[in-house]
């Protein structure tokens, strides 16, 4: 999919706002001042975000007032990676709004998720953990760690080869916040008891695995963000601090490390470039989500350890954003499956 000038110079006006945006209220430092008994995100960023930037939109079909594609999601990706910024734009716009673009009569839900005046969360993308049973349209069962999960309007609930839609303000639904490793993304519980849903689909595999490349690139484009941020501030911080009167950046050791780190990050970013430049065709994306998958995940891992390490003992102190980044690089790890299970499956994928 090659970029033409006009809509690259848009996508860049859209990071652009996005980042100002992150910008104005405050990037990590609105992961700190989350209300543990609100929504689990920052509202007014979503407000934003959504009613003025149009990020609830993208990617969802035109009949839904939805705008841009692939390459407009992961450039807001990528910036929220960088900054962390706690909106369910992941698991709303992207997880959820990807599935339901692919089940018919979901126009309605899909309009509000695009205005912003709704969010969906997705209990499971992997078939072999589905935690829904179904009973004829009601739907029982336990979801441990659903993310953005508390404040979720809808929920996507898989129940063997059916795919549900729950509304959560119904009767026999319990949202519970659970402790998250990832402090920017809050998790929940959420326990259904014989709740009539909207059965979206038969087929839940079909409409899972047609939404989960653009949704593996997403979480890419996020991790390859989070790993330039913590890069970025590692520079700024060994160019700074000072130890033996001379900067700790000009240790051998410390450039080695860095050298690593960009290696990482420049791998990193080829991986989802290469995505967005890929032809449009089904089983090219796929192949490239999954390379995009295991490059972004190996590289977050690492560049986010070894932030922690060069800023010495400030960085491990909770006081300092760099375990921020540390967390969400492991959780976005875990989100879709191991690492080792995307492997296998690339492998599979290209006859290895």
């Amino acid at each position: 999919m090659s970029l033409d000038p006009d809509r690259a110079e848009l996508i860049a006006d859209l990071r652009s706002a996005v980042r100002d945006v992150c910008t104005d209220l405050g990037g990590t430092a609105a992961v700190r001042a989350l209300d543990p008994a609100g929504a689990g995100w920052d509202a007014k960023a979503w407000t934003v975000l959504t009613q003025q930037v149009g990020v609830g939109a993208l990617g969802l079909p035109e009949a839904v007032d939805g705008v841009g594609g692939m390459p407009e999601i992961l450039a807001v990706a990528e910036e929220l990676g960088v900054h962390l910024l706690p909106v369910p734009f992941l698991t709303s716009t992207v997880m959820a709004g990807q599935i339901l673009a692919r089940c018919a009569g979901s126009d309605a839900v899909l309009t509000a998720l695009a205005a912003g005046a709704e969010t969906a969360t997705v209990a499971t993308v992997t078939a072999d953990r589905t935690p829904f049973a179904r009973s004829g349209d009601r739907i029982s069962g336990v979801a441990q760690a659903v993310p953005d999960g508390v404040g979720a309007t809808w929920l996507i609930a898989a129940a063997g080869d059916t795919l549900a839609l729950v509304d959560l303000r119904r009767p026999g639904v319990r949202v519970e916040p659970v402790a998250s490793l990832d402090l920017s993304r809050p998790a929940a519980r959420i326990t259904l008891d014989e709740v009539t849903a909207r059965i979206l689909t038969e087929d839940a595999t079909a409409a899972v695995s047609g939404a989960l490349p653009m949704i593996r690139l997403a979480v890419a484009a996020e991790q390859l963000g989070g790993a330039q941020a913590c890069l970025d501030r590692t520079v700024a911080h060994v160019k700074q601090r000072r130890q033996f009167g001379r900067a700790i950046g000009s240790f051998q050791a410390v450039k080695h490390t860095l050298a690593d780190m960009l290696v990482q990050v420049e791998l990193a970013r080829s991986a989802v470039d290469r995505a967005v430049q890929a032809p449009d065709d089904p089983a090219t994306l796929a192949e490239a989500a999954l390379v995009a998958r295991v490059w972004c995940c190996d590289a977050y891992r690492f560049v986010s350890a070894e932030a922690v390490q060069l800023h010495g003992g400030i960085g491990f102190t909770w006081e300092h954003d760099a375990h921020l980044y540390f967390r969400r690089a492991r959780a976005d790890a875990a989100m879709l499956g191991t690492v080792a299970a995307a492997r296998e499956e690339l492998a599979a994928l290209l006859a290895w």
